[in-house]
């Protein structure tokens, strides 16, 4: 089995690309580095089943040989990210996936796009489900990144409807873990090396705000078992932790995992912030045989141990 992963140095797509090389798949890693890493893949280099590709997928796209699976996960995701590359962000949640998707009409090849909980907008409902349509200012701060996905939701079910394309898309709500870059304005790697460096963590507004956060690991499962499944064409699943805890109490619980003594600093609200964020998960549930394994405190504390190395280099 051969499978494309587009912005394979980023977070996500390295563990990706570690989870289906260990499956035994042969792994294509494209990514133009605007936003990933290289040494997120490093390791991988020389590593017989696996071949990089420098490039940017908003420009035209092909690949030799056959595909059997895309994973388009190519894009700035956090909002220091995407609202330092707004147009790009736009571009490669665009035209970035009609080409992946028009890649994977030509090589018959089944298509995960890696959506985002950010299509829900500062949702009305709680939790989120997958047939709640969200409410998202359209011309906001935030829609460069929020309104490209769903963007791209639409056509990917285009492409299924007029073309029969094999497509699924995977709504992810916030990750957390290894490789998360220190400075890319989160709130779980920001409030960690504040805390590991004894400096001020900031909470936004009130910190009465929520999220629900997976450990890295349990995501790529979830991913996992949604690209290998059969029968889910046009499948929209919810994959994030429904634990929800508000920022304060996160704040808290970091202080606490890292032995820290550096004070809370209450800072004015964000604009756009949303609420309350939360996934429903019955339906990842019910079709995958997934949800996530790992409790905050025990994802926080395996995130640590790998931060404290990386603080060190």
């Amino acid at each position: 089995m051969r499978v494309l992963i587009t912005g394979c140095a980023g977070f996500i797509g390295s563990h990706l690309c570690d989870r289906f090389l260990k499956e035994g798949f042969e792994v294509i890693g494209m990514d133009n580095f605007i936003t990933g890493n290289p040494d997120n893949i490093a390791h991988l280099i020389g590593h017989p089943k696996f071949k990089f590709i420098h490039y940017n997928v908003v420009n035209y796209l092909y690949v030799d040989g056959p595909l059997d699976l895309i994973l388009h996960f190519a894009c700035p995701a956090s909002p220091v990210d995407y609202l330092n590359h707004p147009i790009h962000t736009m571009k490669v949640d665009s035209l970035g996936t009609l080409n992946t998707l028009g890649l994977a009409k030509l090589k018959s090849a089944r298509y995960v796009f890696a959506s985002s909980s950010e299509v829900y907008g500062d949702p009305q409902v709680h939790p989120q489900r997958e047939d709640y349509w969200g409410y998202v200012n359209p011309v906001s701060v935030r829609s460069v990144y929020s309104e490209a996905k769903r963007f791209s939701e639409a056509l990917c079910m285009a492409y299924w409807r007029e073309h029969k394309v094999d497509v699924r898309i995977a709504r992810i709500f916030n990750t957390y873990g290894e490789r998360m870059r220190m400075d890319d304005g989160r709130v779980i790697p920001t409030f960690l090396s504040r805390a590991l460096k004894g400096e001020p963590i900031p909470v936004h507004g009130d910190g009465s705000q929520t999220r629900s956060f997976c450990y890295i690991e349990d995501l790529v499962d979830g991913i996992f078992k949604l690209s290998i499944t059969d029968h889910l064409e046009g499948q929209v699943i919810n994959l994030g932790n429904p634990e929800e805890i508000s920022i304060l109490d996160l704040a808290k619980l970091v202080l606490e995992v890292t032995n820290s003594d550096s004070p809370i600093q209450m800072l004015k609200g964000r604009e756009e912030d949303p609420r309350r964020r939360c996934p429903d998960i019955r339906k990842a549930k019910e079709l995958l045989g997934w949800e996530p394994k790992t409790s905050l405190k025990e994802g926080l504390k395996k995130t640590v141990e790998w931060l404290k190395s990386y603080l060190r280099r």
